[in-house]
């Protein structure tokens, strides 16, 4: 005789004993995919729906489902549902409060569909909404640059190679190289949501489903552009979420170098800028200091941001079709990349929107760093016919010279040039200064 006092109710006559203890726990996902309540709920109000359409179960039985689901909802809104780790996930604890809600009907929901398809459904509904928030969030960031860059369209710094000081552009050029990094990372997530928007519902198992169902109804009804056409392909794809993690690894690097400069920029060696005290950190001990955390964890988190893609890889590398329980890992490292990601364009516009940058400092930096040597050479090219090598030649013994006297270019007297190069005239003071 089966022990029914004992067995798990969702495995039915199969199994005779519970689970032990620690399977339970191993095997629990609820504390995580209980975030996906809003897509499972909607994914279960199309399908009861279509169900209903297709004559499957009854319309006085669907109208039931789709109120208990309701109802299910507005109680997880109000704080008042109970998350029950021994039901596993997120689609058993609702089912089963739907069937102390409106009894044995609710059964009928699961007709026609598996678990795996409908995590499918969700996880991709879920990932769908995250690509939306993120691409608004990147439009926020780049919204801040640009108007900083307004601002600062004729404030002149020195761009660097190597960290050193290379040719004079202005601050405006370099916030944009940012916005530019920002708005490729947006058009991934824009093709992110395009290739993951289609609908795995129907897929059932793995194989499909004999009933009559009506895929396409609830692909439209969930807002996916078409059912997906391979049913073992549908319940077991992760690629989709693989590609998120990527993007939001490549946003995170972006915001890395931004943070870094960032860093770079508030020491009192460089004093480019000053961050306001609403986004700064002081020290227990050192009085005086004041610490640009915010940019540092926003550094600091592209190394969960990069493990989360190499985490996700690793357990898809030798999955074989269709359907396997390492699936369930395959969210926890979605949720904390998007939840990273978010918080790091947060704190970046923060940052960027409250701080101020010391553009006297940059210009005077761009004036010590001999930035105009490349306009110079190319002077020599163009005025006096040089080969750009043998220019490169001449402009090199003219900073050497600059350097030994410990002034600018443009300090420099043209005999000293002419003792170089005897062709170099007075119209060569016009590209020596960074304004110029």
């Amino acid at each position: 005789m089966i022990k029914e006092q004992n067995s798990n109710k969702m495995w039915g006559g199969r199994f005779e004993d519970k689970p032990s203890d620690i399977m339970e726990q191993i095997n629990a996902s609820i504390s995580f995919d209980k975030r996906m309540w809003r897509q499972d709920i909607r994914g279960s109000i199309a399908h009861a729906t279509m169900l209903s359409n297709q004559g499957i179960i009854t319309k006085d039985e669907a109208v039931e489902i789709v109120n208990g689901l309701n109802k299910i909802a507005e109680e997880i809104k109000s704080g008042n549902f109970e998350f029950k780790a021994s039901l596993e996930d997120i689609h058993m604890n609702i089912e089963s409060r739907l069937r102390e809600l409106i009894g044995e009907v609710a059964g009928k929901l699961h007709t026609a569909r598996s678990r795996n398809d409908q995590v499918a459904t969700d996880f991709r509904m879920w990932t769908r909404g995250a690509c939306d928030e993120l691409i608004h969030l990147i439009e926020e960031l780049q919204g801040a640059l640009g108007a900083l860059s307004q601002k600062h369209k004729d404030d002149i710094m020195s761009g660097f190679t190597h960290l050193q000081a290379a040719q004079p552009i202005t601050l405006a050029m370099h916030l944009d190289a940012y916005s530019q990094m920002l708005e490729r990372d947006k058009n991934r997530f824009i093709d992110c949501r395009k290739r993951l928007n289609e609908c795995p519902l129907g897929s059932a198992a793995l194989a499909g489903t004999p009933y009559p169902i009506d895929r396409k109804f609830t692909a439209e009804k969930l807002d996916f552009d078409k059912p997906m056409s391979n049913t073992l392909d549908g319940v077991s794809a992760r690629d989709f979420a693989t590609e998120f993690l990527f993007c939001a690894a490549q946003t995170g690097l972006h915001l890395s170098r931004l943070a870094e400069e960032i860093i770079i920029w508030a020491t009192p060696q460089f004093s480019f800028i000053q961050l306001s005290d609403s986004w700064s950190t002081g020290s227990s001990i050192m009085p005086q200091k004041k610490n640009p955390d915010a940019a540092e964890l926003v550094r600091g988190k592209t190394g969960r941001l990069n493990g989360n893609l190499i985490q996700m890889m690793t357990i898809m590398k030798g999955l074989p079709l269709a359907y396997n329980k390492d699936l369930q890992e395959d969210k926890e490292p979605v949720f904390d990349s998007f939840d990273s990601i978010s918080l790091c364009l947060q704190a970046m516009k923060g940052m960027l929107e409250t701080a101020t940058f010391n553009t006297a400092s940059m210009l005077e930096s761009a004036e010590m760093g001999y930035t105009t040597a490349t306009a110079l050479a190319d002077w020599l090219v163009m005025n006096l016919g040089l080969p750009f090598r043998d220019a490169h030649h001449v402009t090199g013994a003219i900073v050497k010279m600059a350097e030994d006297k410990g002034c600018k270019l443009d300090e420099l007297n043209l005999a000293d040039m002419q003792a170089i190069n005897s062709n170099i005239t007075t119209e060569i003071f016009a590209v020596l200064s960074v304004r110029a």
